[in-house]
């Protein structure tokens, strides 16, 4: 049922995803298509603050900083998993890799570059560890205003 800390909630963590994405684009590889990259992290941003952070507001705002927390968990999962499989497509595609056990393996090897990346960038992750605080409190705040 949409409420307003939902939409709240999937507006703000849309944002952070995005600036966040922007913060990364240049710690990718040279070369690396980076066309729809931010926006699209921003509808999975927006998707995650909907189903995650919005839908479990209500629970006070130590429960709301842990359920941000986790938003961000899952965002990252997806986006690097994500992409990830994709790098991974296009690798498969130029023929790279011998068979499909060796896909799934650099897709696997892919997963743990690009999340060694993010966690290792302080910009990155101290926008949306930071991002995602906020937005959940925010969707708490919204919450007890509007319900």
């Amino acid at each position: 049922m949409p409420t307003a800390a939902k939409l709240f909630a999937a507006l703000a963590f849309a944002t952070v995803a995005y600036y966040a994405s922007e913060t990364f684009i240049p710690l990718l590889p040279e070369g690396t298509q980076v066309k729809q990259f931010s926006l699209i992290n921003a509808v999975l941003g927006g998707i995650i603050g909907w189903r995650i952070q919005g839908a479990d507001v209500g629970n006070g705002y130590r429960i709301g900083a842990t359920v941000g927390l986790r938003g961000m968990a899952v965002f990252l999962f997806f986006a690097v998993g994500g992409y990830a499989l994709r790098e991974m497509l296009i690798r498969a595609t130029k023929l790279r890799y011998d068979g499909p056990g060796e896909a799934i393996v650099g897709m696997f090897d892919l997963c743990v570059e690009y999340g060694r990346m993010t966690l290792t960038s302080p910009d990155v992750m101290g926008i949306l560890i930071l991002g995602a605080i906020a937005t959940a409190w925010g969707a708490e705040a919204v919450n007890r205003r509007w319900s």
